[in-house]
């Protein structure tokens, strides 16, 4: 039994088609493993705090110097990263909002991208050479876009700030295997998206796991 946790960035709701894809990873996943767990956080309808200064004054310290201020501001954090420690699978849904990810995705990825927590420095002083702390997970990576292009090599890849950012913060926390799934071409709808669509929905339901 492997426990999943899928993440959802979008403001939308109904209207969501990351949310499309996550419904559709989840309904072909726990069919074909069944005894899997599931969690759900959601960070684009509920508002992820901000890190602030207090928040950063604990978490370059030891847990035991901390005060009570640095340590009521990591609470949240410490919880998120918890969870993350606890799960094997992540499942990120998320739009492409300005060629990036939407800012609550980005605060969540403030409050878990935490020194000698999920990621450290090898020598234990800055030196460039950053070690993963999150061992032994795989991450999907579902986006939906309004344009095409984005992928390598293709033209519009200098823009994409979205899929190329999540794979890097992933990599620095210890997250080396990583699939990327992306629906394209929504804002141009018609016949080009339901040819996408089609495509990318076949693709999640033959992820086997």
């Amino acid at each position: 039994m492997k426990k999943v946790l899928v993440i959802n960035a979008s403001v939308r709701s109904g209207r969501s088609y990351s949310r499309k894809l996550t419904e559709l990873f989840v309904a072909n996943w726990s069919g074909r493993h069944p005894t899997d767990q599931f969690t759900f956080r959601e960070v684009g309808l509920n508002i992820i705090p901000p890190i602030n200064e207090t928040w950063i004054g604990g978490a370059f310290i030891k847990s035991e110097d901390r005060n009570e201020e640095q340590q009521a501001a990591l609470h949240f954090s410490n919880g998120l990263i918890k969870e993350l420690k606890e799960h094997d699978i992540y499942v990120i849904g998320t739009p492409m909002y300005n060629w990036s990810i939407p800012s609550g995705l980005k605060a969540y990825i403030d409050q878990v991208m935490r020194i000698n927590e999920t990621w450290k420095f090898r020598s234990g002083k800055p030196d460039g050479d950053y070690v993963g702390l999150l061992e032994n997970k795989k991450l999907f990576i579902l986006s939906s876009r309004g344009d095409s292009g984005y992928g390598e090599n293709e033209k519009n890849a200098h823009m994409n700030f979205q899929t190329t950012y999540l794979r890097f913060i992933f990599g620095i926390m210890g997250v080396s295997d990583v699939t990327t799934i992306s629906l394209d071409n929504e804002e141009f709808g018609g016949e080009i998206f339901e040819r996408s669509k089609h495509e990318i929905f076949q693709a999640i339901n033959s992820i086997g796991g």
